[in-house]
């Protein structure tokens, strides 16, 4: 029996979808070492599971008579498949067909696979890879654009979005992946910019390449734009697969538990040894955080931004957990803008999606001097109050060290509505250090001391040994407990079940006025 020609032609169709824009702009996409859209898609997902979507759409003819060849997909590959065995929605912008620029068409494919993940509640993953806006499209390219940016926004806090930028993202594009929970960048190869190199020189004079003005390093390491960075496409595309296995596929489900290969109740001696006795002496925090979480599990968010703070994902007891901290090898942990912003995004990623959070405080204050105060450190310190006070997920809190002033309000104090809140016999609880105080409170006693160096010091000691301590602190109520610090591990970990069923409602609002 022959075959029937209408099965022929759709395997023909399908064929002819599959290559793309052709062999000899795969050939192009290959020499510049990077991977296709399908390639990609096929690296990402769980094997066998991939399931396209609207594969044979085309794009409309232009007034201008330019995009004469018709290509099927339109430049983009979209819809769903699985990671770790959950469904997730995907689209991946293929570079072969017109450089992956965004068209009316290629926008209604993005917005269709975002309502559908939207509706089942499932995470998005855009894999991008675009020149940006269709041209000779005009303002129907915009209305695309438009139409992908509210469904980002409406959508936020929902379920997960992520964006991995796997080649240029130019223009209005940028501001799709800005507005989702997490952006993964591959160092040399991709980069994001509203205005490119060419005309930031025509306009300004100044000359800059694409890479020194938003490569990976740049937005990693100097605006916070991304959150990951990888050194290839396979590594990018491994960081959606790890990322997602701390968060759940919606905001109505409790992230994924993964039975610990760490025994719980471990007790590390190392870390009752790890604050050094002299306060101005630093330590590693993130070797505190080590030891406190199920070995290997922590994925450090943003590592090369604002270093004086510390966010991440990890897991305790099996459990994810959003990790924030101070770095006092870091600018001894000081708290500015950079950081206020870094912290803020994390809580409220966290706070999203049934994460809960667990802070170590080492801080002296936030940032003293004039750019900070004029680039608006109460603004933006604010930010981080809010998201603490907002947060309703289970919240614990360890001071390790010093949580002076300003610093020790906003981290996830207990008045804030923390849950849970230890204290370490290093920490240091005060509007400000010792000396600091001494200063102010005994001004004129040290002026008219024979020495008034030795009666600063002396003045100082006192201050320290009488308020500067964390019993003080837990005599007023403000520390539930003083633990030891290898008891941390197994402390948390009951604490964070104890709360399991946390039940926090926020008043009915439509939304609140976070200071942004």
């Amino acid at each position: 029996m022959s075959e029937d020609p209408r099965i022929l032609e759709l395997r023909q169709m399908r064929a002819k979808a599959l290559q793309g824009g052709g062999e000899e702009r795969i050939k192009k996409q290959k020499a510049k070492g990077k991977l296709t859209a399908r390639e990609r898609i096929v690296m990402l997902l769980d094997p066998g599971t991939f399931n396209e979507l609207e594969p044979f759409i085309t794009s409309p003819d232009d007034e201008l008579g330019l995009a004469t060849d018709k290509f099927l997909g339109d430049g983009v590959i979209t819809g769903y498949g699985q990671i770790d065995g959950r469904t997730v929605y995907v689209y991946a912008q293929d570079f072969t067909i017109y450089g992956g620029t965004l068209s009316e068409m290629q926008s209604h494919k993005i917005c269709r696979v975002m309502d559908l993940s939207m509706r089942n509640g499932a995470p998005c993953i855009g894999l991008l890879d675009s020149g940006g806006a269709r041209i000779q499209e005009g303002v129907r390219a915009l209305g695309g654009y438009a139409e992908i940016f509210r469904r980002n926004a409406q959508y936020s806090g929902v379920i997960p979005q992520i964006s991995v930028m796997l080649g240029p993202c130019a223009g209005g594009a940028a501001y799709s992946p800005a507005l989702q929970d997490l952006v993964i960048m591959v160092e040399k190869q991709s980069f994001m910019f509203l205005t490119g190199p060419e005309v930031i020189k025509a306009v300004t004079g100044e000359s800059i390449d694409a890479e020194s003005l938003g490569g990976a390093r740049i937005h990693m390491g100097v605006s916070g734009v991304a959150q990951l960075a990888a050194s290839s496409e396979q590594e990018a595309l491994a960081l959606v697969r790890r990322a997602l296995s701390y968060l759940p596929s919606n905001n109505v489900e409790n992230p994924p538990y993964i039975p610990p290969k760490d025994d719980p109740l471990r007790m590390d001696e190392a870390l009752n040894h790890i604050v050094p006795l002299d306060p101005k002496e630093p330590y590693a925090m993130h070797e505190v955080i080590q030891h406190i979480v199920d070995a290997g599990t922590f994925l450090e968010i943003q590592p090369d931004w604002a270093t004086n703070a510390i966010v991440g994902l990890a897991r305790i007891g099996g459990h994810s957990v959003g990790i924030v901290a101070q770095e006092p090898s870091r600018m001894a942990g000081v708290i500015d803008i950079d950081a206020s912003d870094k912290m803020t995004r994390f809580v409220r990623l966290c706070d999203c999606f049934n994460v809960p959070l667990v802070t170590l405080v080492d801080s002296p204050g936030f940032l003293p001097g004039i750019a900070q105060e004029h680039g608006g450190i109460i603004r933006h310190g604010a930010k981080l109050l809010y998201a603490y006070s907002e947060a309703t997920v289970p919240k614990v809190t360890i001071i390790t060290r010093k949580a002076y002033g300003g610093a020790y309000v906003v981290m996830s104090s207990k008045y804030l509505g923390t849950d849970v809140t230890y204290a370490w016999p290093s920490a240091e609880i005060a509007v400000l250090g010792a000396e600091g105080a001494a200063n102010i409170l005994f001004k004129r006693r040290i002026e008219a001391a024979e020495d008034p160096a030795v009666e600063r010091q002396r003045l100082a000691d006192d201050y320290r040994e009488k308020f500067n301590n964390p019993y003080y602190a837990a005599g007023a109520g403000f520390i539930d407990e003083i633990i030891e610090p290898r008891e941390s591990r197994p402390k948390i970990i009951a604490a964070l079940s104890a709360l399991r069923d946390k039940f926090a409602p926020a008043p009915p609002r439509k939304h609140g006025n976070i200071p942004v």
